[in-house]
């Protein structure tokens, strides 16, 4: 099993984006590289605590590489947006790439390369070491599945490539 964070705009939508893949074995939304422990979402809303709303997804490298989803991430994301994503604006809805496995660097450079390339100009996306985590209230996981027709800022379309 690998482990990656991705912050790609609310995080309702990025985890059910996620979720559909194979070989995505767990996801679970939360607030990432901020300053104040355990915050909640009213914090991170109002208070500046500077958290990413993030997805960590667990995956089994033998079934989807790394690669693969950063790939799949590009799709869902505008990575030259600042701060925003859909309709979505403000510093927690930044976009980010955040790891714990230094070995993960390689794959994530090519990637973030590649998608430079593809646009024709450097990434708003930021690639740093993940600082610390916390998992977001329950009634956020999973929250499009509990709450079909909730707003997403990821297109209907691609909510369902994986099927």
């Amino acid at each position: 099993m690998k482990t990656v964070y991705l912050a790609g705009g609310c995080f309702w939508g990025t985890q059910k984006y996620f979720d559909q893949f194979k070989g995505v074995v767990s996801t679970t939304v939360g607030y990432a590289n901020g300053k104040t422990a355990d915050p909640t979402y009213e914090q991170v809303c109002r208070e500046g605590t500077d958290h990413a709303e993030t997805v960590k997804i667990e995956f089994d490298e033998s079934v989807i590489t790394l690669s693969v989803l950063l790939e799949r991430y590009f799709l869902a994301v505008d990575p030259l947006s600042v701060n925003k994503q859909g309709g979505d604006v403000g510093r927690q809805y930044r976009t980010g790439i955040y790891y714990t496995d230094e070995a993960l660097m390689g794959e994530i450079e090519a990637a973030v390369k590649r998608e430079e390339e593809k646009v024709g100009s450097p990434l708003a996306v930021e690639v740093r070491p993940l600082e610390n985590f916390y998992p977001a209230e329950e009634y956020h996981q999973k929250y499009l599945d509990k709450n079909p027709g909730g707003y997403c800022h990821i297109p209907y379309s691609l909510l369902h490539i994986g099927e």
